[in-house]
């Protein structure tokens, strides 16, 4: 999944810590990032039917909002339940294959919105799947905040392609190859140009793992994201899997 559009926050930062040329970061892609999105559930991927999740971010005195989502990966169908831009309850329910021919407020607004909250959700399989981003293990780092530290891996996309072309996603990945910390810079000049957020609360719907707690700061202001009401229905079932 790909696109060059932006909406409110993506709660993800990322620092260069290393100059490369664009050529070594073009030729790299870290083994580690394979083993991440195992772990967070790529090798079931083929099995899931649809995704569902609340996705609710706040930075005090700068927005809140809140957006549920239902995906079918495999038919592209997307089912949004929230608000409009004058704060009237809206639900829509469109195909991602069939973008084109939608109105502009799904393709100005809503489908913007699920890119942004879909990444947040599943970005350590959107890491893998977009393999035009350039991914190097740079070996154990301080975390950004707080004590501990971690093995860093950036995910650094071209200046055509990602969600906003010219990201740069710093993963602080675990010993359990689990996301425990995310810095995110932008490649564009609408803010936020940088988010950093703790990656926790972590929990299983079926079989993919999610982190639905995430705090931090976004340019220099506290932020909280929630994911919520999470679940998946999987192949050969109708029942959806509520996390747990």
């Amino acid at each position: 999944m790909r696109s060059s559009s932006r909406v409110t926050i993506i709660g993800l930062t990322g620092f260069w810590v290393l100059v490369l040329a664009a050529t070594s970061w073009a030729q790299q892609r870290a083994p580690i990032l394979e083993k991440v999105a195992k772990t967070y559930g790529l090798d079931s991927w083929d099995k899931i039917e649809a995704v569902r999740y609340t996705w609710s971010g706040e930075i005090p005195g700068v927005f809140k909002l809140s957006r549920t989502w239902e995906w079918e990966p495999k038919t592209t169908q997307v089912t949004y339940e929230g608000k409009d831009k004058d704060g009237k309850p809206v639900k829509v329910t469109y195909k991602r294959s069939e973008l084109s021919s939608q109105p502009d407020n799904v393709k100005n607004e809503i489908d913007p919105g699920f890119i942004n909250d879909n990444y947040w959700v599943l970005f350590p399989l959107h890491a893998y799947w977009d393999t035009s981003a350039t991914v190097i293990d740079q070996g154990l780092f301080n975390l950004p905040l707080g004590s501990g530290m971690a093995e860093l891996v950036p995910v650094k996309y071209p200046a055509d392609s990602g969600y906003t072309p010219g990201d740069t996603w710093d993963l602080y990945v675990g010993k359990d190859n689990r996301v425990v910390f995310f810095d995110y810079h932008r490649g564009g000049a609408r803010p936020p140009s940088r988010v950093f957020a703790t990656w926790a609360g972590y929990k299983k719907a079926g079989p993919l793992l999610f982190a639905t707690e995430h705090s931090g700061r976004a340019d220099g202001k506290p932020f909280h994201l929630v994911i919520s009401d999470v679940a998946v229905k999987v192949t050969g079932s109708d029942k959806w899997m509520p996390a747990q």
